[in-house]
C-alpha cells in the first residue's frame, strides 16, 4: 500500500537510490492558490546536508509541479509532484549487498519480496518521506485558509526534555529544539553519539491549532486513530500518544478528567480528542523515533544465506532521524486534519443543504 487518506488521498513513489520520488495528491479542491514557494520553503526544511547534525548526504530537494495546477490554482485535479535524486553514492552500500542490516527493513523486504534494493533501502528508506512533505504543504496551504496552524519541534533528545515549549523558537534551532535552554545539551548528546559512530532518538511534539470540533469518523475512522496511523508509518517511529498519552494509565480519573466551562476545558489531557472527534481545543501529540538504525560500529548479522558474519557500514547517516522526522510528522498531520475536513462537510443535512443552496 502506497496511498493514505479518503477524500484527500495520496500515494507516494521511488526508492533513495532511484531516479526520482514523488507523490500524486488527489482531492485538493479547485481554487487553491498554490504556494510554490512556499512548497519548496517546507521541503528545505526537511532536506539533508544542511548541517553537523542530519547526512552529509546533500541533496537540493527541488520539487516540480506536474499537473493539476493553472495560473497558480488548483483544478480540482490530481496533483503530481517530482523531486529528482541528484546526489547518490550507490557504490557505498555494495558491501550490504547480501547482508541484512540490523534495525532496518532489510531483512523483511527480503523475506517478504525474495528481492530488496539494498542501495540505501530503496522503498524503505525515509528517503520518500520528502515526497509525503510535499504534499503535507499543499494541505497545509488548504489549512492556513480555514486558520489552522501545524506545528513541531524537538522536546527530547537521547532523554534530555525539554521544561518548556517554545514553537516560535523551532525555526531558529539547527535541531529543530523547542526549548532554547536545553537545547545544547541536545546538541552535545548527537554529537558525542556520532563521535562513537553511533546514534541518539528524540521526540517530537506536534501542535495542531484552530481545528474545530467534530473532525472525526467514528468508530472505525477516529481522529486520534488516523492520526497516530499516520505517524506510525513515518520512518523510525515506534511510539505515539495523544495529548498525556501514558501518563493517562497513571492518573485517576477526576485528575484525568478535562472539566469544561462556558468559555472552554480547563486543561487538555484529552490532547483535543473526546471519542475519536476533535473537541476544539489544541491537539497535542508526542512522536518517538528510534534511534536510526545506521550506525557505523561492527556488528553481528546474517546475510541472504542465513551465514553468520560481522560487518561496518557505510554511507551517509543521520546521527538522530527525529530532528528532521519532525517536519514529516507536521505533514503528516496536516493531510490528516485537512482529509477530515473534506469528510465532515457530508456529516450534517444542513451542511449538505448550505452547500448546494
Amino acid at each position: 500500500m502506497n496511498s493514505f487518506g479518503m477524500k484527500l488521498r495520496f500515494s507516494t513513489f521511488g526508492e533513495s537510490h532511484g531516479k526520482a520520488l514523488g507523490c500524486i495528491l488527489d482531492g485538493v479542491p479547485a481554487g487553491l492558490d498554490i504556494d510554490e514557494a512556499y512548497i519548496q520553503s517546507e521541503l528545505d526544511r526537511r532536506k539533508p546536508g544542511k548541517s553537523e547534525f542530519e547526512t552529509a548526504r546533500k541533496e537540493a530537494d527541488k520539487v516540480e509541479i506536474l499537473s493539476g495546477v493553472f495560473e497558480g490554482k488548483s483544478t480540482g485535479t490530481p496533483i503530481a509532484m517530482i523531486i529528482y535524486n541528484t546526489n547518490q553514492k550507490s557504490k557505498d552500500y555494495s558491501n550490504i549487498k547480501d547482508v541484512f542490516r540490523p534495525g532496518h527493513a532489510d531483512f523483511t523486504y527480503f523475506h517478504k519480496y525474495g528481492m530488496r534494493d539494498y542501495r540505501g533501502g530503496g522503498r524503505s528508506s525515509a528517503r520518500e518521506t520528502a515526497a509525503r512533505v510535499a504534499a503535507g504543504a499543499i494541505a497545509k496551504l488548504m489549512l492556513r485558509s480555514l486558520g489552522i496552524e501545524v506545528l513541531s519541534g524537538i522536546s527530547e533528545i537521547h532523554g534530555i526534555k525539554a521544561q518548556k515549549y517554545n514553537y516560535s523558537y523551532v525555526n531558529e534551532s539547527i535541531i529543530y529544539a523547542l526549548d532554547p535552554d536545553i537545547e545544547p545539551a541536545q546538541k552535545e548528546a548527537v554529537l558525542e553519539a556520532k563521535n562513537r559512530h553511533d546514534s541518539v532518538g528524540g521526540v517530537s511534539r506536534v501542535l495542531i491549532k484552530g481545528v474545530p470540533v467534530g473532525l472525526g469518523q467514528p468508530l472505525y475512522y477516529k481522529l486520534d486513530g488516523v492520526l497516530a496511523d499516520a505517524m506510525m508509518g513515518i520512518n523510525a517511529v515506534k511510539a505515539v500518544e495523544i495529548g498525556d498519552g501514558v501518563l493517562s494509565a497513571r492518573a485517576l480519573g477526576s485528575t484525568n478528567n478535562d472539566a469544561i466551562r462556558a468559555n472552554g476545558f480547563e486543561t487538555n489531557h484529552a490532547g483535543g480528542i473526546l471519542g475519536g472527534i476533535s473537541n476544539g481545543d489544541d491537539i497535542v501529540l508526542n512522536v518517538y523515533f528510534k534511534p536510526t538504525p545506521s550506525i557505523f560500529q561492527k556488528q553481528h548479522t546474517v546475510t541472504t544465506t542465513n551465514e553468520e558474519v560481522d560487518f561496518s557500514l557505510k554511507g551517509r547517516h543521520d546521527p538522530c532521524v527525529a530532528i528532521r522526522g519532525t517536519i514529516v510528522c507536521e505533514a503528516m498531520a496536516a493531510l490528516v486534519i485537512a482529509d477530515m475536513l473534506l469528510l465532515n462537510m457530508g456529516s450534517t443535512m444542513s451542511g449538505l443543504i448550505n452547500y448546494y443552496k
